[in-house]
């Protein structure tokens, strides 16, 4: 507890040693943490970091309960954020955001109309969410100034796993849209499926047109028992890589007009701890980088075959405790990993060659912590 109630003192001590007093530069990035509010954090904070130096600043905070997932509007100017509960104070707030001082000012709060919501995306003038203990994804339209507006559809999935502890019912973990913007991918931890929705661009608030209609196919199925629970992207948008939390297992796909076709599965929890979290792929392509939990907790470090998008495993990087999520610098040049448990956020440098991290010794003391998000 004097750990935590020293969080300011402690961080504007860093600050100051870490970062000189100067203008923002274009290696200067605003960075947004989300973090549970069990203990001692306030809610939202805002840093600056420099993604040359590995340097940082503490910049803002703003009060919240649980904001365990964060977005970021495409223009910087808005921040949304879940306040992950299930006994009726489920809600998704926005904040007013402003990236030179990381301020934000809150617009908001709407019903999350599902339980535990622990993903949130924006989707140009829609919110989305996706609700682990509601079963379902939640969509939200925007007013002319940012806030939310009541919910417009909300999309419950019925089914469940193999795992009977697991997968008795539908979780929802992840919600992301495609690179070529048409379609929404929804991972369902407790069903394995991936389901797929057509976007419809013209919906927005006061239309009777639905913004999520299903896709051709809906659904997507991986192994029995896996878990699904975040996907993401190539940055050429030509595959898809899903880390499963309850298997451990990276599921790679060939992706094209909304259809996965699986190409590749390779272990990322080779401990069997049954708590995979995260999954990123760098900038320039050449790396994927997933989070493990629960045993050996760290991140498991895979090149990424050039001609054909599979995975290949390079290495394995120990981390603290509770790495949940993770963050890669827009210049590829660090990785940051959001320790839950261990109430920091830990920067490692990233080999541009060997995809490995290696510790730079310098952390951002932050209480529980759990998203991270650059406004870029």
């Amino acid at each position: 507890m004097i750990r935590r109630t020293f969080y300011f003192l402690t961080a504007g001590l860093i600050a100051l040693s870490c970062t000189s007093r100067k203008e923002r530069t274009e290696n200067e990035l605003t960075m947004a943490v989300g973090t549970y509010t069990g203990g001692d954090s306030k809610g939202i904070y805002t840093f600056r970091f420099n993604q040359e130096t590995g340097e940082f600043k503490a910049l803002s905070d703003a009060g919240i309960s649980n904001p365990s997932y964060l977005a970021i509007s495409g223009d910087n100017r808005f921040v949304y954020a879940v306040s992950e509960h299930g006994d009726g104070r489920e809600a998704v707030t926005a904040f007013r955001f402003d990236k030179e001082n990381g301020a934000l000012q809150k617009l908001n709060s709407v019903p999350a109309m599902g339980a535990d919501p622990c993903y949130i995306i924006t989707a140009g003038r829609h919110v989305v969410t996706a609700n682990y203990s509601g079963g379902s994804i939640s969509v939200f339209p925007l007013a002319e100034d940012g806030s939310l507006l009541p919910a417009s559809d909300v999309i419950r999935f019925t089914g469940s796993g193999a795992d009977r502890e697991r997968q008795e019912k539908p979780h929802l973990h992840c919600v992301r849209i495609s690179p070529d913007g048409k379609f929404l991918f929804a991972c369902d931890l407790g069903t394995d499926r991936i389901y797929v929705f057509g976007i419809n661009a013209q919906a927005h608030a006061g239309s009777e047109e639905k913004f999520l209609k299903a896709a051709t196919p809906p659904v997507f199925h991986v192994t029995p028992g896996s878990g699904p629970r975040h996907i993401t992207f190539s940055p050429n948008g030509k595959q898809a890589y899903l880390i499963n939390e309850l298997s451990g297992a990276v599921v790679a796909f060939d992706y094209k007009d909304g259809t996965l076709s699986e190409i590749r599965t390779i272990q990322a929890d080779t401990a069997g701890a049954r708590g995979s979290a995260d999954i990123h792929v760098s900038p320039d392509g050449k790396f994927l980088y997933a989070s493990n939990r629960l045993t050996a907790d760290g991140i498991a470090i895979f090149g990424i075959d050039r001609t054909d998008g599979k995975p290949v495993k390079a290495g394995y990087r120990l981390t603290g405790n509770h790495p949940r999520n993770f963050i890669i610098t827009p210049n590829g040049k660090y990785l940051l990993v959001a320790a839950r448990d261990r109430h920091a956020i830990e920067i490692y440098e990233r080999d541009e060659e060997s995809g490995l991290l290696t510790p730079t010794g310098k952390e951002i003391p932050v209480d529980s912590p759990v998203c991270l998000k650059f406004a870029l």
